[in-house]
């Protein structure tokens, strides 16, 4: 289901208005069963330049914000059932993250294929559905309307049910631990 993405900017006169009002205009899914990505927003520093007006959010998919910076997407997390084979054709797959910063995975964890940390600070808001919160000691279900404020710690997501779970994820850079 396409998102709506709203963005507001000035106009020559410098009033408020909108400047973008449409679809999310990049989207992807690296291979089929795998988690459904949309990329909403992206900015390139802190304090973020809200006169620059390009969208920073095309391709190629990367899952970290970029240095000092942050990416607003959500991402539609399939049944384990059908995404732990996705995760094995990733896997093989494994340069899908060009930007140089890439995420330190743990693929080897016996809990889960899924396990990866990144340095950034990541708000999870549970949009629908449920999901398993997955850290090297313990676990938590999140279910709509819950938050995960994840530190860059070592985590995954495993959704044990048959519905797709939608997650909005705000990153921030960060330092490393």
């Amino acid at each position: 289901m396409p998102i709506r993405r709203v963005v507001t900017g000035y106009d020559a006169q410098g009033r408020s208005c909108f400047v973008m009002d449409g679809p999310a205009p990049h989207t992807s899914q690296r291979v089929p069963g795998g988690t459904h990505v949309t990329e909403l927003w992206r900015t390139l520093s802190t304090p973020a330049d809200n006169a620059d007006p390009a969208d920073h959010t095309a391709p190629p998919y990367r899952l970290l914000p970029p240095e000092n910076g942050s990416v607003l997407r959500i991402i539609t997390y399939p049944p384990d059932s059908v995404r732990l084979g996705a995760i094995a054709a990733e896997r093989a797959n494994a340069a899908h993250d060009t930007s140089g910063r890439a995420a330190a995975t743990d693929h080897n964890n016996p809990r889960h294929p899924g396990f990866h940390k990144t340095n950034s600070t990541d708000y999870a808001i549970v949009l629908s559905g449920e999901i398993y919160a997955l850290m090297d000691e313990g676990e938590t279900l999140l279910k709509a309307g819950d938050v995960l404020i994840q530190r860059g710690t070592n985590h995954a997501w495993s959704n044990r049910t048959q519905e797709n779970a939608v997650l909005a994820f705000v990153l921030i850079d960060a330092k490393p631990l």
